[in-house]
């Protein structure tokens, strides 16, 4: 567990390389993940640093509150394309975890968080193997429908070959347009 004044100097590290979009936390319980106990003074120190985008992780309502009460200007709540890497790590299928990103979305009406819906185990899965492509566009397509600002994509276990990338990049975009906003890869 990194200790929480460690974390907030590497915000402020950061921060002084000229960075100004951070996801600096991750509003989980914390009898699950001790480490991030510390999410809201994290994210209320990163929110005193001018000019600075704060994003937070969430993947479930309570988190997404917590988030929003602690000053986050973004929550990407995490969706798994996978079905089995979704029940082995929220214990819901993608369509529930849908279901919970519309309450998310509900729940913030009338705020200025802007909601991302990070779909993860978008190019494989080490439970599941092969992610088809059509889920992919499916689950962004419904996360657009709960009310997504944004989709971000993730290489969650570091499948992705360039060529897959690119086409999934192009299917993703004929159903989101400019809201396909995000990657995120692992070597």
């Amino acid at each position: 567990t990194l200790p929480t004044q460690d974390k907030l100097r590497w915000i402020d590290s950061a921060y002084a390389a000229g960075v100004r979009h951070m996801e600096v936390a991750s509003f989980v319980p914390a009898r699950l993940l001790p480490q991030m106990a510390d999410a809201a003074r994290v994210v209320a120190h990163a929110k005193t640093l001018p000019g600075l985008a704060v994003t937070a992780l969430a993947p479930n309502l309570r988190g997404a509150a917590e988030a929003a009460e602690a000053g986050a200007d973004r929550i990407v709540a995490p969706i798994s394309v996978s079905h089995a890497h979704s029940l082995a790590n929220v214990r819901r299928t993608p369509q529930e975890m849908v279901a919970e990103f519309g309450r998310i979305r509900s729940h913030l009406e009338g705020s200025p968080v802007r909601l991302v819906a990070g779909l993860s185990t978008v190019f494989g899965c080490t439970l599941q193997g092969a992610v088809p492509q059509a889920d992919v566009c499916r689950i962004a397509a419904a996360c657009l429908d709960a009310g997504a600002d944004s989709i971000a994509l993730a290489d969650t276990t570091g499948h992705a070959p360039p060529l897959q990338v690119g086409r999934v990049i192009e299917a993703v975009r004929r159903v989101a347009g400019s809201r396909l906003a995000a990657m995120h890869f692992h070597d």
